[in-house]
């Protein structure tokens, strides 16, 4: 279902690969694991989570690469081909796989249209990460009826039925 309430664009560092985002994600992790810390280099990964079908490739096409991740099942980071950043991902979680991405924050425009909605595994997050007053904050990870909107969550089970799998 698109959005047209929202829309945002973004890309690469050289522009080679561009994307348009043709509704709100469903949420936000700023996820604090020290995976995320080591695979991007920083502190945190701020990820949208929003359906692949609601992503508009609009330059070239990503190169995906696969790399490990501590439930061992992987995930895929599609990078720009030439400048090698990481645009989104693709957790192998659920047996959703492709049917989410996980769009890099920092690849937006304008990456102040998605703050994080959680922050997720904050046990092994950097002592000298302030997070704001009020944010929702979670040790490790979540419950999804109690953290995603009834929208979200709505959008979430019908990935899964399209699947044809059960949710978990």
């Amino acid at each position: 279902m698109t959005n047209t309430l929202f829309s945002a664009e973004g890309g690469c560092t050289c522009g080679h690969v561009r994307y348009s985002l043709l509704s709100k994600p469903m949420i936000v992790h700023c996820c604090h694991c020290r995976y995320c810390q080591r695979q991007t280099g920083a502190a945190f990964a701020l990820n949208a989570l929003i359906e692949a079908d609601q992503v508009k490739v609009t330059g070239a096409d990503v190169e995906d690469i696969l790399v490990d991740t501590p439930s061992g099942r992987g995930q895929t980071i599609a990078r720009c081909p030439r400048c090698r950043v990481a645009v989104w991902s693709h957790y192998h979680m659920s047996g959703l796989r492709e049917r989410i991405n996980f769009i890099r924050v920092g690849t937006l425009d304008n990456p102040d249209l998605c703050p994080p909605d959680v922050h997720i595994y904050t046990s092994d997050k950097q002592p000298w990460v302030r997070l704001p007053d009020g944010a929702r904050a979670v040790d490790i990870y979540y419950e999804y009826e109690v953290t995603w909107s009834p929208d979200s969550l709505r959008r979430r089970a019908a990935l899964f039925e399209a699947a044809g799998i059960p949710m978990p």
